[in-house]
């Protein structure tokens, strides 16, 4: 392996000793938009050699351990990919570590279902999604584990899910939230909320799984700060209301794992750095509510 996660300031720990199983998974099946997204993996593993070890209030999370994966192969199909990535998160879940998938598009998140349902009791865990899309199409161009259908698959399968940053969805995405009884926090919503009296009194339901699954694709941050995605979208979420609603939502709750999505690699380099240091927050959060 030429390079892992951090690589410029701990060595790649062992398996069986690391906190954190980072999975690279650098799948590109079905963008609808702008491609790349085969590259971030490997950008965002790159360009954490640029962050310290220090996350601001969550002390030195390396220090606990992170073991980076072998790239998942995906030249045998999506299919057969996410099954290989099945088995790494269930081989992370059996170390008692914190799986870190980083995408790739945010059809790799369907590698997560078998973990969610397999490894843990019904309803136990929940999906906190941020994203600019809602991901709620039965199939998208006749794929149903396209990107688009990725969280369709997630509620299908029974598994609670609460959405933020949303702001470009179709009328059968809208439909399907309301039949799952979805819970969310726009990005309108988010933004007059911010400017009227803050994002203190928010977070998720009480009856929502107090064990959560984070997926974040990088689109729902504003296209101003990440470009580098298949499909930016203006209204996002900037850095300090990411950081600020993650805080938020996931106060007196334990984070088993979470995925990272839709980096697609262009000629700027900030976007990359940007998904590296959102992925070492999530793992100083991760470690502060394990």
């Amino acid at each position: 392996m030429e390079h892992w996660f951090l690589d410029s300031e701990f060595p790649n720990s062992e398996m069986d000793k690391a906190r954190f199983h980072v999975i690279p998974f650098p799948l590109e099946a079905s963008v609808s938009y702008e491609g790349g997204t085969a590259f971030g993996p490997e950008a965002l593993i790159r360009a954490s050699s640029q962050l310290e070890q220090l996350v601001e209030g969550y002390g030195n999370p390396g220090l606990l351990g992170i073991h980076t994966t072998e790239a998942v192969p995906t030249d045998d199909g999506p299919a057969v990919a996410i099954q290989r990535a099945q088995a790494l998160l269930k081989q992370a879940y059996a170390c008692k570590a914190i799986p870190v998938m980083l995408g790739g598009e945010h059809s790799i998140s369907n590698a997560a279902i078998a973990l969610l349902k397999d490894c843990y009791a019904e309803g136990e865990v929940g999906v906190l999604q941020f994203d600019a899309h809602m991901d709620l199409r039965f199939a998208y161009e006749g794929n149903p584990l396209s990107h688009a259908s990725v969280m369709r698959r997630m509620v299908e399968a029974g598994i609670p899910l609460f959405q933020v940053g949303i702001r470009n969805y179709s009328e059968e995405e809208q439909q399907a939230r309301r039949k799952y009884k979805i819970g969310h926090y726009d990005a309108s919503f988010l933004y007059t909320k911010q400017r009227v009296d803050g994002f203190g009194s928010l977070a998720l339901p009480q009856d929502f799984p107090k064990k959560l699954y984070i997926s974040f694709d990088v689109d729902a941050f504003d296209a101003s700060l990440m470009s580098a995605t298949g499909t930016p979208d203006p209204g996002g979420l900037f850095w300090w209301d990411s950081i600020m609603l993650l805080e938020q939502l996931t106060e007196g709750r334990s984070i088993i794992g979470f995925d990272v999505v839709e980096l697609a690699v262009n000629q700027l380099h900030h976007p990359s750095y940007t998904a590296s240091k959102l992925t070492y927050f999530l793992m100083g959060l991760s470690s502060k509510r394990y």
